[in-house]
């Protein structure tokens, strides 16, 4: 195909640029359109795809019969059998009369199945049928259907590696993939860029009646440096933010990149990446089920430590030493005249906070006769200090580190008699 007739599909589906990859893109769609063979359109999102379906169409013998696009990904699984093939009434819960599909209302049109990476194993099936044999049941009826529909597909994913996972059938790839048409992404296509900015800057200084953008040099360079993972969806948006902010209509580099995002704000916020996530072949909800069962046995481990450690004895018998780890911290007991220093005491049972960084995760054996009361280890220990220190309360409090006034309320809650 000759250059003018290539600039003249460009100008009637108002496409815009020069490179190869997108020239040789429309030459392969403009000759495959009067055929009625399968034709599967890949790209990256946002990269224009939709636009090669409709090329196709209207330079097809259908031309004159019905087009639909139909995003895959944007239909819940259970429905999309019905929205495709139809349903009879009662098939199930909901259906109160009868629906007919897209491949029965369509018949003698072009059908064009976006994002068909995102289309369940079940309607796979159906659909490879429809591609094979032209023939089609609607959802809870027995009775085959004829359609002569002409499907063009369309996908952002590498549809082998679905392949190889499992994901998409291996018959229904071979057959959508009879004509392959391979979409270029934004940051492939050179100097395009700058010409789709100037088509968009015109286009919205038409709409929001302000006068166009001009890119000075360096604006150019940082445009066309940039990797658009968006495409020509994100430069669309991109030139009507700046259409409608910017004073000043002509942008330097600096103004331009206050408005490109940065690389790393396209990483996933999930502590898996995507590709991680499909490797390993989980989903989202299990995910969400392997954190939940993590948090449970975390939880469980807990129990198991902190139950553990209070079988054990706080204190050992020849002082102020704890069985598992510092369980005293610095700090003046508010209301004792005179004490001003940092004396160390013994944080309350009720409010005890335990270090389990050195604690092994195992199950302690107790014996039969051993006391699991706190409060009868403490006012045991109690009296030991009273004892060793002659009952002077002041030293007894300093051996087991709590304050004076701590240990009158003890002595007074155990009713020790001095």
């Amino acid at each position: 195909m000759n250059d003018p007739e290539i600039q003249n599909i460009k100008q009637r589906f108002g496409i815009i640029g020069n490179s190869p990859l997108l020239n040789h893109a429309i030459e392969v769609a403009s000759q495959v359109a009067p055929t009625d063979m399968t034709v599967l359109i890949t790209g990256e999102s946002g990269s224009g795809k939709e636009s090669f379906s409709k090329i196709i169409h209207h330079l097809s013998a259908r031309k004159h019969g019905k087009f639909i696009a139909i995003n895959c990904g944007a239909i819940p699984e259970g429905t999309i059998d019905s929205e495709l093939f139809g349903h009879e009434k009662g098939s199930f819960t909901g259906a109160h009369e009868a629906r007919k599909g897209y491949f029965e209302v369509t018949n003698g049109g072009t059908i064009f199945l976006d994002e068909i990476g995102e289309m369940p194993l079940a309607t796979q099936a159906r659909l490879l049928r429809v591609l094979e044999y032209g023939e089609f049941i609607k959802v809870g009826s027995s009775k085959v259907q004829k359609t002569d529909v002409r499907v063009v597909a369309a996908t952002n994913v590498n549809l082998l590696e679905n392949v190889e996972k499992g994901k998409f059938r291996q018959d229904l790839y071979y057959r959508l993939n009879t004509v392959p048409i391979y979409v270029p992404a934004l940051r492939e296509r050179g100097s395009d860029i700058e010409l789709l900015f100037r088509k968009f800057a015109a286009d919205f200084s038409e709409k929001y009646k302000v006068k166009p953008l001009l890119l000075s040099d360096d604006a150019k360079i940082a445009l066309t440096k940039y990797r658009f993972p968006g495409n020509i969806r994100q430069l669309k948006n991109l030139v009507e933010q700046i259409s409608v902010l910017e004073i000043n209509r002509e942008i330097t580099g600096e103004k331009l990149l206050k408005y490109i995002p940065s690389e790393s704000s396209y990483l996933p916020t999930l502590y898996m990446q995507q590709s991680d996530r499909e490797q390993a072949g989980l989903s989202e909800r299990e995910l969400l089920y392997k954190v939940l069962f993590d948090m449970r046995k975390d939880v469980n481990e807990l129990k198991k430590l902190v139950h553990g450690m209070i079988n054990e004895e706080i204190l050992d018998q020849n002082g102020v030493e704890p069985a598992s780890g510092e369980i005293f911290r610095n700090a003046q007991e508010p209301g004792i005249p005179g004490e001003i220093g940092q004396k160390p005491y013994v944080i309350d049972p009720s409010e005890q906070v335990y270090d389990f960084g050195n604690v092994e995760d195992i199950t302690h054996e107790t014996e039969q006769d051993e006391s699991l009361s706190i409060e009868a280890k403490e006012k045991e220990l109690i009296i030991k200090a009273l004892r060793k220190n002659n009952n002077k309360r002041k030293y007894a409090a300093l051996d087991l580190g709590i304050s004076e006034r701590t240990l009158y309320r003890k002595i007074k809650q155990f009713e020790i008699d001095d």
